[in-house]
């Protein structure tokens, strides 16, 4: 049977106020729930995923988030044209946006989040610090940026209407911080449409830790579990789990228990939902009362005494859990700032801890979380079903499901990190995740589970966010999550972009992670170069790169006439060898020199490698021990190797057991249009140009900023590459550049200059 409603708030249609994976992730849950969906999408977005699975789609005209996924006027028309009922914010733009969520309810739509005045009041840090600090919830000082001193370093400069990284920057110095704050401003400007910023002391070391939290109309308030988010580039996540391993270090420590060896049961609970009986008193959701815990229960808070207004306050639960747990502590912390704000569906309340296991709130998030699945895989909750069932005033069962097993999520980017993390743009090709047992859906069972925005053939531009995909999986133990998850992102076939998948695939594999030492300065204690390099040694990038050879040698005898029946690549007469040139991105040109044979076929460079067959799109080779970068194997015989090989255009993308590998066919004659000039400053990807740094003609030193780009939501800076006089700058504030466009030209200075 249905929940109970008790304000006749019933949903049957939902608009989804935004784009990409987020919008696909809600739209899955709305199916499972019978409910109609409506996307809206800028031109940008015509033909993405999220627009053809959508009962509904409604065009947004233009393609900035500015002109389109910011404009709330025509969201709410939107929905109002499709026959929505409901508005989800999802994440990002406009979900936390006070005066999108009053505009949606003043248009008669249901909102699929908290009250406006929760988003007011945690919309600003610096009110939401002053609030829960007045709340007795442990927070950082804030500091005024213009009241620094050096004794306060380092600091971190942050946005105060918005998340996700943007207008975020740490000072390290008191003679950089004007500059900084100046672009904190421009990008917080530009992500959130507020500049306002405020500093608080960095701490380098840091533990990321959130809790995830469940309140109805009706004053139940859950805290479902904690998440661990350390691992991050440019102040955003990039590895999360669920549990922490901080919290169960430190609690297991505390209470005497094992640590290893524990094994959870097979899966984790059944689906969990609001679920009410027919007089309305809450019940308990489907699935066993085994799977709910007690340790953490959150009373009920009774509201017959007061009207259910946005205004309202949520009496603060008793703290029922353990005295000293560091887990406990969070959650306490967690529902105590849920109560002072009187919140309503999911939130999230996040912390800074250090590794004695004492935390402060950072802020609390007024809408789902990108992370939100790996809390889903350790609960079974299903998050957005219960979003969408709070807003129709359904009651939460009293007590939330415990955690069981392990879940880690990884965000697949199109980005490179070995070039500080410069994002990419273009076409997905190809995106193949093996092994995955759920989309957008709960994992019964230990596996993976993909939530991804793009699908073969998207075009990732310069407008929004580089992410291609969340990889997320589910395991009894934390080493069997870290295990599946490796593997599945080696195994990936991700063609078109450069991506950060070799990176995410050493992270989980690193003795640090394994051990749970994941605290912010990750990147940096472990050496990002290292972390950055590619999966596949040098030798087997090269023997990657003969098969790329040997498949589009392949191709061309397919194409061309043959004697019947000659075999393949068979020659009369003994032939001058072949040649085809490839680039890799980090190791160069190759040249792989080959020569047909009645036996098969040599390269050189290796000798006593066998063919064994070869067709335009997949190779197998037999590999002399040796060249398997395993000295216990050069005893023994050849090892059979086969590579996959796939072609788009100039791109060449091959795929074994030794990773992935991506080369550009060279031409066999170079265009002189294709030289570039000593010194030209190229544009990395599409952006806008927003500010210029030096004019033409003046001496600039290696490493000055001539000039910044504005892509994807980031301010990225070209600098000159040595010191010289700039002698062209070949654009202005506000132009659009395409990648590989000549931004400006620095002539270098001679020597002894």
């Amino acid at each position: 049977m249905r929940p109970v409603v008790t304000d006749s708030q019933l949903i049957t249609s939902v608009l989804v106020a935004n784009r990409g994976e987020i919008a696909r992730r809600v739209f899955a849950t709305c199916r499972r729930m019978g409910l109609g969906t409506v996307a809206v999408y800028s031109d940008a977005d015509a033909e993405a995923p999220h627009v053809a699975e959508a009962d509904a789609a409604v065009r947004l005209p233009g393609n900035t988030p500015a002109e389109t996924y910011l404009r709330a006027d025509l969201i709410i028309a939107a929905a109002q044209a499709a026959g929505a009922d409901a508005v989800h914010p999802g994440y990002g733009f406009l979900s936390e946006n006070a005066e999108f969520a009053r505009a949606v309810q003043t248009a008669g739509l249901v909102w699929i989040g908290p009250s406006v005045t929760a988003i007011e009041e945690m919309g600003s840090k610096v009110a939401a610090k002053k609030m829960m600090d007045a709340a007795g919830v442990p927070v950082l000082a804030e500091l005024d940026p213009d009241e620094v001193t050096a004794d306060q370093l380092p600091v971190l400069i942050k946005a105060s209407a918005g998340g996700g990284g943007r207008g975020m920057r740490v000072v390290r110095t008191l003679a950089e911080l004007p500059e900084q704050l100046a672009g904190a401003r421009r990008e917080a400007e530009s992500a959130f449409g507020d500049p306002t910023v405020f500093c608080e002391r960095y701490l380098e070391t840091g533990r990321h830790i959130e809790v995830q939290v469940l309140a109805d109309t009706h004053g139940t308030i859950w805290a479902v579990g904690e998440r661990e988010c350390s691992i991050q580039r440019r102040h955003q996540k990039v590895v999360e789990e669920a549990p922490s391993p901080l919290v169960e270090r430190i609690d297991a420590a505390r209470t005497g228990a094992a640590q290893t060896g524990d094994t959870a049961p097979d899966g984790p609970p059944a689906r969990a939902r609001l679920h009410a009986s027919e007089d309305g008193s809450p019940d308990a959701a489907q699935g066993s009362s085994a799977e709910f815990a007690s340790a953490w229960e959150s009373e009920p808070v009774d509201h017959r005494d007061t009207s259910l207004t946005a205004g309202d306050r949520h009496r603060a639960p008793s703290d029922p859990a353990p005295e000293g747990g560091m887990r406990g502590r969070l959650y306490a912390a967690a529902r105590q700032a849920t109560a002072a704000i009187g919140y309503t569906g999911a939130g999230t309340v996040e912390f800074l801890a250090d590794e004695s296991g004492e935390f402060f709130f950072l802020e609390m998030n007024t809408r789902l979380q990108v992370e939100h699945p790996v809390t889903e895989c350790t609960t079974g909750l299903d998050l957005v079903q219960l979003q969408i069932e709070i807003a129709q005033g359904d009651r939460l069962p009293a007590q939330p499901p415990a955690m069981r097993g392990h879940s880690i999520e990884v965000r697949l980017y199109a980005e490179d990190p070995a070039q500080d993390w410069q994002p990419q743009s273009g076409t997905v090709h190809r995106i193949e995740v093996p092994s995955v047992a759920s989309e957008f859906d709960l994992l019964t069972r230990p596996g993976i589970r993909l939530d991804s925005g793009v699908a073969d053939g998207s075009v990732v531009g310069v407008h929004y966010d580089p992410m291609l995909a969340k990889v997320i999986s589910y395991g009894r133990t934390r080493d069997e999550a870290a295990r599946l998850l490796a593997g599945a992102l080696q195994r990936s076939r991700i063609h078109g972009l450069v991506t950060n998948r070799d990176l995410l695939v050493r992270v989980l594999r690193h003795p640090a992670f394994l051990a749970g030492d994941t605290d912010t300065a990750f990147f940096g204690t472990h050496g990002l170069d290292a972390l950055a390099a590619p999966l596949v040694s040098p030798d087997a990038e090269k023997l990657s790169i003969v098969a790329a050879a040997l498949a589009e040698a392949a191709a061309n005898r397919a194409g061309a006439a043959v004697v019947a029946g000659a075999p393949s690549g068979w020659r009369n007469l003994a032939s001058q060898a072949q040649r085809k040139s490839y680039e890799s991105r980090t190791t160069g040109v190759h040249e792989i020199d080959y020569r047909f044979t009645r036996s098969g076929v040599t390269v050189e460079g290796f000798p006593e490698l066998e063919l064994i067959s070869a067709t335009p799109d997949q190779v197998v080779l037999a590999v002399p021990a040796e060249r398997n970068g395993d000295e216990r194997t050069a005893t023994h015989g050849p090892v059979r190797r086969q590579f996959s090989v796939a072609r788009h255009g100039e791109m060449v993308c091959v795929d074994s057991a030794f990773g992935p590998v991506a080369v550009r066919r060279l031409p066999r004659f170079t265009d002189p249009a294709d030289q570039v000039a000593t010194g030209s400053l190229l544009a990395p990807m599409p952006g806008s140009v927003i500010r210029l740094g030096a004019e033409a003609g003046s001496t600039v030193t290696a490493g000055q900023p001539i000039l910044w780009l504005e892509a994807m939501k980031m301010e990225h800076t070209i600098a000159a590459p040595a010191d010289g006089v700039l002698s062209a700058v070949n654009v202005e504030i506000g132009q659009q550049v395409d990648v590989g466009a000549v931004l400006a030209v620095v002539d270098p200075a001679e020597e002894g200059e």
